[in-house]
């Protein structure tokens, strides 16, 4: 067994031998039926269960690398793309090298869209695709882990509670991202913080980047690793999020109770619902490489934080909720979209009609979640660095 075997992504070697065991798999099969099919009652479902097998087959016969899958999904992938989201837009690409592979640090809003669109954004504009940091808690089943590894995610145990072993997995996943990006020269994805920022607010978690820094020899400084590790923040920014009364009514309760007990597969739930629901426009901005003069992880998180916060693409709908809630205070100070105001009427009459939907309970929530970018961009202005 290699050092990373138990983490790393399958190889090309593994590809063929791995899909014909997902064929084999009844459950897998079933799973595929049911998300292909989910609007025809089950009786049905399970009919159509061989002709998805064959068919799947037949799709495998060319599949015996990791970039042959990943060519597979593209058009699945663009299909979602056309159905979903009203419009795809990207900048700052200039500032992700040719010659050097990158750490991707981004926000999280999404389980699997947030790093399934920064990669379309790559390999629309001739970059490698990415390894994708992705939590064991979300790989309930073999397949699923199958699945994912084959289109190059590596596995963060988070099962780990003892504090020895939790330090232990630590450094196992820093050594990786290390080799990966410095000797295989991949582009690696993590999240900026552990699950997803419900509330709207985008911020690193500092455990996040100390991670990284485990794995540093003791002669070389905290800035030359950081340095080797051309980190890029990236921040993605979604006008509606399929999600959004999930994660308001999930914060509503841990308010009202302290706590919220997720329902069996919720977070597989949330996984369809962020791929098949509608999004609007979205943004995607790459920052700039991180080359400042760091001497502890302090001074790594609040610049990740200062880009992706500033680099946040404000959405009407992020401006009528502020709105709704806050007024037009400050909001003339921003650098904020130039919205045509009929165009802001016609906007702020369709998210209307959304939260409208919202349980009365937690509809303050699913405000707030919208209209904290513009607070973070007014609360980045006040600190006078933007």
């Amino acid at each position: 067994m290699q050092k990373f075997d138990d983490i790393r992504p399958y190889n090309d070697v593994e590809v063929h031998p791995t899909i014909k065991c997902l064929l084999k798999d009844d459950e897998f099969i079933r799973a595929v039926t049911r998300f292909r099919f989910a609007h025809y009652p089950e009786f049905i479902q399970c009919m159509m269960m061989p002709f998805v097998r064959y068919y799947l087959s037949y799709q495998a016969n060319s599949i015996h690398t990791v970039h042959d899958l990943q060519l597979r999904i593209e058009p699945y992938l663009k299909r979602m793309i056309d159905r979903t989201i009203s419009g795809l837009s990207i900048s700052g690409i200039d500032n992700v090298s040719d010659s050097q592979p990158h750490l991707f640090i981004s926000n999280h809003r999404d389980i699997a869209m947030d790093p399934a669109l920064i990669n379309w954004a790559l390999h629309h504009n001739n970059h490698q695709t990415l390894r994708i940091a992705i939590g064991d808690n979300l790989l309930t089943k073999p397949y699923v882990s199958d699945l994912m590894r084959l289109n190059k995610s590596f596995i963060v145990n988070r099962s780990a509670t003892a504090p020895r072993e939790k330090l232990k997995v630590a450094k196992h996943l820093s050594s990786y991202i290390h080799y990966s990006i410095v000797e295989e020269r991949e582009n690696i994805w993590i999240a900026q913080r552990e699950g997803r920022a419900k509330d709207g607010l985008d911020r690193t978690n500092s455990a996040v980047v100390g991670m990284l820094g485990l794995s540093k020899p003791k002669t070389v400084t905290l800035q030359e690793y950081i340095h080797e590790l051309n980190i890029v923040p990236v921040t993605i920014s979604y006008e509606y999020d399929p999600c959004d009364m999930d994660k308001a009514k999930e914060l509503y309760c841990q308010q009202a109770h302290g706590e919220y007990e997720k329902e069996e597969h919720e977070d597989a739930s949330s996984i369809a619902k962020g791929i098949t629901g509608f999004k609007g426009n979205v943004h995607i901005h790459f920052g700039d490489v991180l080359r400042g003069h760091y001497e502890n992880t302090d001074q790594i998180v609040a610049e990740i934080d200062d880009a992706i916060i500033r680099n946040y693409h404000i959405h009407p709908s992020n401006m009528v909720a502020y709105r709704i809630l806050h007024g037009d205070c400050g909001c003339e100070k921003l650098n904020l979209p130039d919205f045509h105001a009929s165009s802001l009427v016609e906007h702020k009459q369709q998210f209307e009609k959304r939260i409208a939907q919202c349980d009365s309970r937690w509809r303050e929530i699913l405000l707030a979640m919208y209209a904290n970018p513009v607070c973070s961009q007014q609360s980045l202005m006040q600190s006078h660095k933007v």
